[in-house]
């Protein structure tokens, strides 16, 4: 209790990230404090405090304990969404946001965005949380103008298993060797491709080359081979993994092409997409409205203009007649009933 506590005095002492002038800078501040849980853990715990803008600063107690974890969701969306996490507040009421009946506007929308993650939201004593709390206190930062943390406080937090997150992980799509490796030893016994290979030894494959481990380029883009195995898994990771989130075709199209090539490379990835069952179910559809009917112009005469249409699969006539033809005229609503044949063209039905 002592170490927290002289953690939390130095934490709000003068030592940490301050505004060159001394007071509250527009820019909101973003503090991240990580508990180290060891190599074995797949993702440590985290705390994230931010400064509040103006308009928030109105905002109901309920409201800005809201916030906060909305804000959280976000920042980490890459590393939360298809993850299950747990959420710890000091604020009680928010525990039962999810069995809440009386919810503002506001709250309603914040909450529709909470539900897209698996989440858990926890009460957790404010006067527990003294890290945090001693945190929150510094309001008057500034992300331009920071200073070195003391190693005093180095030691403290060190003596807590707690680090400073300098710096975040940008994940990118990428061909991993394994799968360059599967790429290359289909390669070999695809017909298409050693037909590519020969053409382009013969100088006829303009674009394509060959490197040192026999692996075939298109530029800078792999040739991915005719394998059904092979392509839906680089369709499966570019459009089902945590770091793409179900693109659209054209941006999985437009990622894809950089590293990948194959025929008809579009017109699969697009089947790919409009086959996925949870963009079907989930994605919104952006299509234009079609608009209202708008009815046919009147004809000024009788038999001016027509409407056809044919009765088939009758059963045949002594002169052989299988169908109806029925001509309606447009104006008067007069119907004409012609016994037609279903082998008869359009210029057999202009002589009659």
């Amino acid at each position: 209790m002592g170490s927290s506590l002289k953690m939390k005095a130095l934490v709000s002492s003068s030592c940490l990230p301050s505004s060159a002038c001394g007071r509250r800078p527009s820019l909101p501040l973003f503090f991240v404090v990580s508990e180290c849980a060891g190599p074995s853990s797949p993702m440590n715990a985290c705390w994230v405090i931010s400064g509040r803008d103006t308009h928030e600063g109105n905002y109901p107690t309920h409201d800005l304990e809201l916030v906060a974890v909305v804000h959280a969701l976000k920042i980490w969306r890459h590393y939360l969404i298809g993850n299950r996490c747990e959420k710890y507040t000091d604020h009680k009421s928010l525990k039962y946001i999810f069995i809440q009946s009386d919810l503002n506007l506001r709250q309603r929308r914040w909450l529709e965005l909470i539900k897209d993650y698996d989440v858990g939201i926890h009460y957790h004593p404010g006067k527990a949380n003294v890290v945090a709390d001693a945190l929150s206190r510094k309001s008057h930062c500034n992300t331009l103008n920071v200073r070195g943390i003391p190693s005093e406080l180095n030691q403290q937090m060190e003596a807590l298993n707690l680090s400073i997150v300098g710096r975040g992980f940008l994940a990118a799509l990428e061909a991993k060797p394994t799968l360059l490796d599967q790429i290359r030893e289909a390669q070999k016994n695809d017909p298409d491709m050693r037909g590519l290979l020969k053409n382009m030894k013969q100088g006829k494959a303009a674009g394509f080359t060959e490197d040192e481990h026999g692996t075939l380029w298109n530029g800078n883009r792999v040739c991915v081979p005719d394998n059904r195995e092979l392509k839906q898994l680089i369709l499966q990771e570019a459009h089902e993994s945590p770091y793409s989130i179900h693109p659209g075709s054209t941006k999985m199209y437009l990622d894809l092409k950089e590293k990948y090539w194959w025929v008809s490379m579009k017109r699969e990835i697009a089947e790919f997409v409009a086959l996925c069952d949870v963009c079907q179910r989930v994605k919104a559809k952006h299509q234009r409205p079609a608009g209202l009917l708008q009815p046919l112009q009147v004809p000024e005469w009788k038999w001016d203009e027509i409407g056809m249409d044919f009765i088939t699969g009758l059963p045949k006539t002594q002169g052989g007649y299988d169908s109806i033809w029925v001509v309606v005229d447009r104006l008067t609503k007069v119907a004409r009933f012609i016994p037609v044949k279903t082998t008869y063209g359009g210029n057999k039905l202009a002589e009659l």
